[in-house]
């Protein structure tokens, strides 16, 4: 009768069907697209901590590891210059950044190249108040983006020691560097404080989410929000 009839428009109505929809009993379709929709939000529950790997460089006293320090939330009272590498991992709001702090000393930097490999943003820390080393940072810097192994890295550039009256402000670094001629990456210049913190926690954290968020998800999810809202709006249509 009708309720055959209306199996049948929506392809439940074969008993002999064979595969994942055998046996399948007749569905409102808005049941089926609420389903797909609480599906989706328990994916996004469960979705865990996405692993990030960040390379921290930049030269000799800029203030790596005391940035690296303000990112995990550690004292900073005691920094001594990095004469090898620190890794810290580091959560931070859905993300596990596990962070690597090379030094920046003149003999390490060929050594800097060993740790390209797999890295998912690029971390360049400057000292702003060093203006006599500009020219040198911005060499240093020049090179890495040559690299093939992080050609397409997102960078992430600090101007720290913003605290400092001498300091130059990140507009005037990005010019001096040239920073708008990139044009192969996602790249950022961001003033801060690795004494104070300030600047240094949220936007790394904001980087990731533009540079490295899941967007797959978030797709579904609003494929679905639309499906569902379209099939509510034309029911009521129907009742109206």
């Amino acid at each position: 009768g009708a309720a055959a009839a209306g199996c049948a428009r929506h392809g439940a109505s074969n008993p002999s069907a064979t595969g994942p929809a055998a046996g399948a009993s007749c569905e409102h379709p808005r049941a089926l697209r609420l389903t797909g929709l609480l599906s989706i939000l328990r994916k996004l529950k469960s979705t865990p901590e996405q692993e990030v790997r960040l390379l921290l460089l930049g030269l000799d006293n800029a203030g790596k590891t005391t940035l690296l320090k303000q990112l995990a939330s550690e004292d900073i009272s005691h920094i001594t210059p990095t004469q090898g590498f620190n890794i810290k991992s580091v959560q931070s709001q859905g993300f596990k950044l596990n962070v690597w702090d090379i030094g920046g000393q003149r003999r390490i930097r060929p050594y800097w190249r060993n740790y390209f490999e797999n890295t998912d943003i690029l971390i360049y820390v400057i000292d702003s108040a060093d203006r006599k080393r500009f020219e040198e940072t911005g060499q240093e810097l020049a090179e890495l983006l040559d690299e093939e192994k992080l050609s397409g890295v997102p960078v992430l550039i600090f101007a720290n020691k913003q605290d400092l009256l001498t300091a130059a402000p990140a507009s005037e670094i990005a010019e001096g560097l040239n920073l708008h001629t990139i044009r192969d990456r996602v790249w950022q210049i961001q003033s801060c404080s690795a004494l104070s913190g300030e600047g240094v926690q949220n936007t790394c954290q904001r980087f990731c989410v533009s540079t490295k968020q899941p967007k797959d998800i978030y797709q579904d999810l609003n494929v679905t929000v639309g499906i569902v809202l379209s099939a509510q709006s034309h029911l009521l249509s129907m009742q109206i």
